[in-house]
């Protein structure tokens, strides 16, 4: 195996220890381990524990991205969104990805509050990009991508709570928002949020500096 797919391998344990433990929860040993690798050497592919935490949360943004650009490929407007919306709700079902995200929003909310200002930068830009891809790829007004992100919101805060997808909260986005179905419509969509939801764990979070 190569350094770079070693890196690889290590970003991928990475995801999965922080969005289970949080950043003071998970050591660099634990996740060497699950590797394969002495921490030593994973300390030679990352400078230290925050720099395998900044990779880990690139990777859930990057993952994110190139999932609505795969799923709105020749489409346009609401079509898009849909599409991208469904596809999140896919890429939730699986745990991990859910989870990395809570950990990032609080880990970076908390190293704000303590005056480090650089990780919040990092996570920023990567909104920033992110934003800027569905507007590009959809073509959507600025008050339509507020209101597909905010949705999205929304349903990462929903569905880490457990709320079953039939149940009253979710009419408030609408059947089509975000591609979350109605609580009778059995689309991928309403497949994938059951999948969210029943993988769902609770979420340990801790702060960076804390």
């Amino acid at each position: 195996m190569s350094a770079e797919e070693r890196r690889e391998s290590v970003i991928r344990a990475a995801m999965v220890a922080f969005a289970d433990g949080g950043y003071n929860g998970t050591s660099t040993a634990e996740i060497a381990r699950q590797v394969g690798v002495s921490q030593p050497y994973l300390f030679r592919l990352f400078e230290n524990k925050r720099a395998l935490f900044e990779a880990a949360v690139r990777r859930c943004m990057e993952e994110v991205k190139e999932s609505f650009l795969a799923a709105a490929e020749g489409l346009q407007g609401e079509e898009a969104l849909e599409a991208m919306g469904d596809a999140y709700v896919e890429l939730i079902g699986d745990r991990s990805r859910l989870l990395m995200q809570m950990q990032m929003y609080v880990s970076t909310a908390a190293a704000e509050a303590a005056g480090d200002h650089e990780v919040g930068k990092a996570v920023r830009a990567l909104w920033e990009d992110l934003w800027d891809s569905v507007a590009a790829v959809s073509g959507s007004t600025p008050e339509e991508i507020g209101q597909f992100f905010a949705s999205g919101m929304l349903i990462n805060s929903l569905v880490a709570m457990g709320f079953p997808p039939d149940h009253r909260v979710w009419q408030s986005l609408g059947k089509k928002a975000c591609g979350i179905p109605g609580a009778n419509n059995e689309s991928t969509a309403a497949t994938s949020t059951k999948n969210a939801i029943s993988k769902n764990a609770h979420v340990k979070t801790d702060s960076i500096g804390g």
